[in-house]
């Protein structure tokens, strides 16, 4: 009795990517990277692994990993520029001013690795990556609109102390900085309860009932 020949196994042949589909796919890829084992260890050729494509796929879409970090960044202004322009989308202009600190807040804390990339040296390099500028000046401006519509005259005055809240706070909240103060038990325990998007409200409030300081004095 002849032998049955057996069936020969098939390679799984490669997922199909258009291509700007393998670009968006390899930034998703990155960003998922990012928020589940930080930014140190990612390399081009883990996000191919990662991804499940070749080795040399990732370099037709990123001459090298800075501009892949770029493309991240991007993103992810983008995604705070909405959560901002989602936020401070009411009439009344402190209520948006409170709720864009919050939400700036909590944007943060949702992606921290992906934050410290949007603020760290990448941002310094910005102008070397237009799509990246564009998408952080955009963020910044739905802040700058609001403060301006709540204080005309002082509106990027009131902008800057708003971010430098806001930003503060979620940088602090990301290193665990809120435990381990010296103080009393009673008020540790408080601490490990605190809401840092609920706190940059307060403070915020705060500062929108600040009257103008008085002109620093010139030094002679």
């Amino acid at each position: 009795m002849p032998a049955i020949a057996k069936p020969r196994s098939r390679k799984p042949e490669p997922k199909p990517y258009h291509h700007g589909d393998l670009r968006a796919s390899l930034l998703a890829a990155a960003a998922r990277w990012l928020d589940e084992q930080g930014a140190e260890t990612l390399t081009l050729r883990e996000l191919a692994r990662a991804a499940d494509v070749s080795h040399a796929a990732p370099y037709h879409h990123f001459a090298n990993r800075d501009e892949l970090m770029a493309g991240v960044a991007e993103l992810a202004f983008d995604r705070l520029g909405d959560a901002l322009a989602a936020a401070g989308g009411g009439r009344d202009a402190a209520r948006a001013l409170l709720d864009i600190g919050e939400a700036y807040v909590r944007e943060a804390l949702a992606h921290p690795a992906q934050f410290r990339l949007m603020f760290g040296p990448m941002l310094a390099r910005k102008a070397a990556h237009p799509g990246l500028q564009r998408a952080a000046e955009r963020a910044f401006t739905v802040l700058l609109d609001a403060a301006t519509r709540h204080a005309p005259e002082r509106g990027l005055e009131l902008a800057l102390a708003g971010w430098s809240l806001s930003h503060g706070a979620a940088n602090l909240a990301i290193d665990g900085a809120f435990g381990g103060l010296p103080v009393p038990a009673a008020d540790a325990r408080r601490l490990a309860r605190l809401d840092a998007g609920a706190l940059v409200r307060r403070m915020v409030a705060g500062l929108l009932q600040l009257p103008d300081p008085p002109a620093p004095r010139r030094r002679r």
